[in-house]
């Protein structure tokens, strides 16, 4: 698990280089899940699945990023529940 200034619980999803996680210090937040690659970090709502924060990702790595969460979202929706206490 790694933590650069987040309480982080450990990964919900490795995608290639990307890592899906949820953190803990945003839980009062509605649903939602984080992503990073190398030092660039974007967060995604889960309900509707749109781009929160872009971090710094490329408009194609953000549709891939995009298709990927939409792919998951009942399984992040599911692991916010479970970290978080249910939406906020």
């Amino acid at each position: 698990m790694r933590n650069q200034g987040l309480i982080c619980v450990p990964t919900v999803l490795q995608q290639g280089s990307h890592r899906f996680f949820v953190t803990l210090s945003d839980c009062n937040e509605p649903p939602h899940i984080h992503v990073e690659h190398d030092n660039r970090k974007a967060k995604l709502w889960l309900d509707p699945v749109e781009i929160a924060r872009s971090g710094r990702f490329k408009e194609h790595e953000l549709l891939d990023i995009e298709r990927i969460v939409n792919a998951n979202r009942d399984m992040f929706y599911e692991e916010w529940e479970r970290y978080c206490g249910g939406p906020a």
